[in-house]
């Protein structure tokens, strides 16, 4: 089998995935789709800690791990699909790269709820962590890369100009059709980049 990589890009209740194989200096995206992170695909779910912000505390508690829950349980079977789906074309993903934001850590749910800057940050974590709980399912090991750092640490990486780095990135994308949005763009740049095996900093 060939050995793949897998960069993930998280929205509010998605994420972009994509798959990539070697030669490291000329890498092919195997595979690349739209894993959804809740049952149901409304503003509600997709932004749970603006939905809990509303609630009782007992009530937004129980929501909020619900939706974790449902997280979870979606990321793992939608990566149990990718693999299997790579296996039958003779790839096996044996990395991952999950794009971060620049927020710090999160304190408790009472004064994440108490500011509006926190609870934008917590909806993005809540499905990074679902995400990061699938992988470690799968044992998959599984790089942070900071996504406002992500060309410099792969052009770094990789050795490659940041500039040729975006260039090559646009063109995978003229092979596999649309969508190739930024989503799909950044998360083969994260694929790329521990597909190189070499420590990220």
């Amino acid at each position: 089998m060939q050995s793949a990589a897998l960069g993930f890009r998280v929205h509010s209740g998605w994420a972009a995935a994509v798959a990539l194989c070697g030669p490291l200096d000329a890498p092919v995206v195997v595979d690349r789709r739209k894993i959804q992170l809740v049952k149901t695909f409304t503003y509600t779910f997709r932004q749970p800690y603006h939905t809990a912000e509303k609630m009782p505390r007992q009530d937004a508690i129980k929501f909020i791990r619900n939706v974790q829950s449902d997280a979870q349980r979606l990321a793992f079977s939608s990566l149990r699909s990718l693999r299997t789906d790579l296996a039958g074309g003779d790839f096996k993903i044996v990395r991952g790269a999950l794009l971060l934001s620049s927020g710090r850590a999160l304190p408790a749910l009472e004064q994440i709820l108490a500011s509006h800057a926190l609870i934008h940050t917590a909806d993005g974590e809540l499905f990074r962590d679902s995400l990061r709980a699938a992988c470690a399912r799968c044992d998959l090991p599984l790089q942070g890369v900071r996504e406002k750092e992500l060309f410099a640490t792969a052009s770094k990486v990789l050795g490659i100009q940041a500039a040729i780095l975006k260039r090559r990135i646009a063109e995978f994308g003229k092979s596999l059709g649309p969508p190739w949005s930024q989503d799909e763009k950044f998360a083969a740049l994260a694929a790329w980049l521990t597909l190189s095996r070499r420590a990220i900093p």
